[in-house]
């Protein structure tokens, strides 16, 4: 019992002489610690209010925010250890050794974020754009710092990203996107009348753009006749819709003029002998 009761004794002598030696060592720590949160949440506040003052991209400020509070943080954190004595190079060693890890396994979410940053700063595109990326296409839906999300015509939600769309081809229609079309006449028939007919129903259908003129005129001779091509514009929300209708309107129109469309045909010459 009474052996129990030195080493009780012992440990409560090891506690006081610790508070006694370090107590103010750990007040100050603590303080240092407590201050540097209320600074990192001030700081915080007056850059992102800075930063949306002068219109910068709202995505970026926050995150532009966050990173200096983080580093306030760990500037007061190194600060509050280095007041309680503790060596601080094992740790900045270890971070190191830690970021160089992390660096290598999350490379590919790093570039996305790094990519993130540059779209944000640069504005390539914005939210209602239609862009195409890698031959996949849609409307900006929303705009993250590690990925871009599009809208099809199918509502379907397209995740692409970010490292993509820098340093490859990227492809801006706004809120519009080009449909091309083409359809053949005999080569007796009369090109100006069908040129005429076609302009006549792209301009009177509502879902085609009034701001970029459709385009009509001949695309090339083929060997059953003359293709006529047209391109115009139309929301991307709409685009197969109408296409597949104005291909109708445009068949429909040609028909009524008693326009003839022609078709390959073959003709096969028989010599000598009998069937």
């Amino acid at each position: 019992m009474q052996e129990e009761l030195q080493d009780v004794g012992k440990f409560y002598n090891i506690i006081v002489e610790f508070f006694v030696n370090y107590s103010f060592q750990i007040v100050g720590a603590v303080i240092i610690f407590v201050v540097g949160i209320i600074l990192s949440k001030s700081l915080y506040k007056i850059v992102l209010n800075l930063l949306l003052k002068n219109k910068v991209d709202e995505t970026l400020s926050t995150f532009i925010a966050n990173f200096i509070r983080f580093l306030i943080v760990l500037m007061m954190g190194v600060l509050a250890l280095g007041k309680l004595g503790i060596s601080i190079a094992p740790f900045i060693a270890a971070l190191g050794a830690l970021s160089l890890t992390a660096g290598l396994a999350l490379q590919g979410s790093v570039a996305n974020f790094a990519a993130g940053v540059v779209l944000i700063i640069t504005k390539p595109f914005k939210i209602g754009d239609t862009i195409t990326v890698h031959d996949i296409y849609g409307e900006v839906d929303e705009i993250k710092l590690a990925y871009t999300v599009l809208i099809n015509e199918d509502k379907e939600q397209i995740t692409i990203p970010n490292k993509y769309m820098i340093g490859d081809i990227l492809v801006n229609s706004f809120s519009y996107r080009i449909v091309e079309g083409s359809v053949a006449i005999a080569y007796k028939s009369n090109v100006d009348e069908a040129i005429s007919v076609i302009k006549n129903v792209l301009s009177s259908h509502k879902n085609i753009s009034d701001t970029n003129e459709p385009i009509v005129g001949i695309e090339k001779f083929a060997e059953s006749g003359i293709e006529i091509g047209y391109r115009y514009w139309v929301p991307t929300k709409s685009f197969f819709k109408t296409q597949y209708g104005v291909n109708l309107e445009v068949l429909k129109a040609l028909q009524n003029v008693d326009m003839e469309i022609p078709f390959p045909q073959r003709e096969i010459t028989i010599k000598g002998g009998e069937l």
